[in-house]
Parts: structure tokens; sequence; C-alpha cells
């Protein structure tokens, strides 16, 4: 085994005695304070991020937060007073993004499937609607007429192209969200100005992507074909909405977006085509790539046992608090997300072991042959890159184990 010291990710402190700090607490000061397992966002890291987008993202494109990512109100009202607006994906979360204090004009509302009662509730707020299908579009006009109360609509456009090398790909082909390019001039052609108030666009083509260029392509391509629609246009757009799909890195071999390179091909796309907008506001919608990297999930081992050669590590945190470090949640081939046992860093590795939760099915796994100090029970486990798509991604109500509890450092 290596003698290689266990180390935290880049940027990660600890104590004297080898103890993850987070915030200005040691981990194990928070795990007596909030019991195990617990999420801890690190509100300075958010900070941080959303300062070094500040600087590299052109003048003239707004910054919003997809509050799906993570809704925790604490994070949602930090957040509702450093980004230009939420972006929505239920009732539930439209309550919550008012709630934190992000103004309705300022929050616009997508998804496949609204009912009658969330696009009543948009209407009545004055929510912008993403409309994501021409029924769905028919159904607010009668809404908004029986509320007596023009709806704010958005077309959220299915684009004849995908966002390459993403982790989870929204456009392009046959979808279940927005309506097929094609079909938009002739949505627009039809309006009806007096129940519907036009205001813009809504482009996603994927998510999770680490690679400048297939963005810096989707965001060009999105920029034209937006300009092409828009010709149709009853009145001039309001606001455009790009998309996102930064990715961040999760496995050994992914590197971190160069942020200053993809911010200056979106300056020169975005000053290329604003002119023929007609002063659209745009906007790039962010969730992961806000918060992901200022999370940490804390878990601690409660067993340890030997079964047939191999150690396997068993913790009261899993699955049902974290699917996506499970693989669960969208992986082909499950891989290990970066950890470490929190209480002895800068210890050797010691042995390989296999990580597990409390959950009965095999599925619950933390980590497969991971090379880590040797561990005890007591023991704290932490799991970096875990600030995005975290409880309200699990499957929490699963065999009623306890919530993990979270908290805003």
């Amino acid at each position: 085994m290596t003698e290689t010291p266990h180390r935290p990710p880049s940027g990660w402190d600890s104590d004297a005695q080898g103890h993850l700090r987070l915030g200005s607490e040691t981990i194990e000061r928070l795990a007596e304070r909030l019991g195990t397992p617990f999420y801890a966002y690190d509100s300075a890291r958010i900070a941080r991020r959303i300062a070094e987008l500040r600087a590299e993202l052109p003048a003239g494109l707004a910054l919003h937060y997809a509050i799906k990512a993570n809704p925790h109100p604490p994070l949602l009202g930090y957040l509702a007073e450093r980004v230009d607006g939420f972006d929505v994906a239920s009732k539930g979360e439209m309550q919550s993004a008012l709630t934190a204090g992000m103004p309705a004009a300022h929050t616009s509302f997508a998804g496949p499937g609204k009912r009658d009662d969330e696009l009543a509730a948009a209407v009545q707020a004055g929510v912008l609607v993403n409309v994501e299908s021409a029924g769905e579009l028919a159904r607010l006009a009668r809404i908004a007429d029986a509320h007596k109360r023009p709806a704010r609509v958005a077309l959220r456009v299915n684009p004849p192209y995908e966002l390459k090398s993403s982790g989870m790909r929204m456009g392009g082909g046959a979808r279940a969200f927005g309506i097929d390019a094609e079909q938009i001039p002739g949505l627009l052609r039809a309006w009806n100005g007096q129940t519907l108030h036009f205001e813009g666009l809504h482009l996603f083509a994927g998510s999770q992507c680490l690679k400048v260029d297939a963005l810096l392509d989707t965001f060009a391509a999105n920029l034209a074909l937006a300009a092409q629609l828009l010709a149709h246009a009853p009145t001039p757009a309001r606001i455009i909405n790009l998309g996102g799909g930064f990715g961040v890195p999760y496995f050994p071999g992914e590197a971190p977006l160069d942020l200053p390179r993809l911010g200056e091909g979106l300056r020169h796309h975005w000053n290329e085509w604003q002119p023929r907008l007609n002063a659209a506001q745009g906007v790039l919608e962010l969730g992961r790539y806000l918060v992901a990297e200022a999370g940490v999930y804390v878990t601690r081992v409660v067993d340890r046992k030997h079964s047939r050669g191999e150690t396997f590590l068993i913790c009261d945190g899993g699955m049902h608090h974290h699917l996506a470090l499970s693989g669960n949640l969208g992986q082909v081939l499950r891989k290990n997300w970066p950890l470490v046992v929190a209480n002895r860093l800068g210890q050797p590795n010691a042995e390989t072991v296999h990580l597990h939760g409390p959950l009965c099915t095999p599925l619950d796994i933390l980590g497969s042959k991971l090379p880590l100090p040797r561990a005890e029970p007591g023991d704290l486990i932490a799991v970096f890159q875990s600030g995005a798509y975290g409880p309200s991604a699990s499957p929490g109500a699963f065999l009623g184990h306890p919530a993990a509890a979270e908290i805003l450092l």
C-alpha cells in the first residue's frame, strides 16, 4: 500500500490533528452538533464561484440559479442576494424561490408536465412561464383568461442539436422537453397578445459538460437559433435564456472548466449576436456549477467487517441521502467520488476497502476498492463535490432512515 499522505482535494483545509475543516469549524465539532449524516455547504466557496463568473461573463448576460440543483432554504436565501434570477421546475420550487426573496419578475418556471394549478399559481404570482408544448400554451391561455390576468410567456425550444460531451442531453431529436424549433414560427405568428405576453425564448441543450469547445459551440448555436426564431415574434423579446450546462469534475482524469477561455468565447459570441436580438436580456442558467463544489456529505463508520478476504466499512449514510454517489442517478458505470477519512488526514493509506451504507440493497455503495488509512467505527467519511443533487434528488423515505441534516456555513 502506498505511503502517500491521505489528503482532501485542493482548497480544503485541516487542523494540526488531521481533522478536516468546514468553514470555521472542524468536522468532528460539526458532527457532534448536527449528528451524522449531514451535508455542509460553504457559502464562501459559492461567493467565490459567483465572483469568478461575474468577472468572465459578458456584461449583458444575467446569471440565474436553477434551484433544482439544491433547494436548501438558507442556501436559496443566500443566493437570492447574489444572482439575477431563479429558474424553477415545479409549484413547490416556485414557492421556495419567492419565499427566499427572489422577485417574481426574475423567476422563470420550466418543466414538461405543469399542472393547471401550477400554471394558475404562476399567472397569479407574475412568474415567467417557459412553455413546453402547444397544448400547454393553449391551457395557459385559458387559465390566464379565467384569472383575467395576462400570462408572462417564453417558449422553451427543443433545438435541432444537442450539447456534445454533456452528461445529460436535453436537446436534439425527439424530446419530452420544449417545443421543436420548427414549430416555433407558427406559434409566434398566431400569438394571442391579449392573453399571453410574449417575453422570449428558453434554450437548454444539456448539462454537466466539461468541454469548453462544446459549450461555446452550443452557446453560439443557441444565439443563432434565437435570432432566427425571433424574426417571427409578435413583439420584441425581453429575455433569452441560453441555458448553461457548465460541468464540475467528479472523477479521476476530469479537469475543471477553463473559465477564462470559456468567458472569452462567451464574450465573443455574445458581442457578435447581441445586436441582432433587439436588446433582449441574455440569461445563463446554472445550477450544479454554482454549488456542487461547495458541498460536503459527511457520514460515520458504524461497522468494520471482512468478507472473503475483502474489507467493508459500513456507514450510517448512503444512497437514501446521496443517490448520485451510489451511481444510480444517471451513471452508466459507477465511479468513485473524491472522499476522505476526514479525521485521519495526513496519515498514509493502509488498506483497500469498500464503503457501503446501511440500506438492505447491494446498490447502497459509497465507494469501491478505495485506498484509505485504516478506519474504525466512529471515524468520519467526507464526500466532496456534494453540493448539488443531494438530499432533494435522493429517495429519502426508502427504509425509513432519518434524514440527513443540512447546514450553510
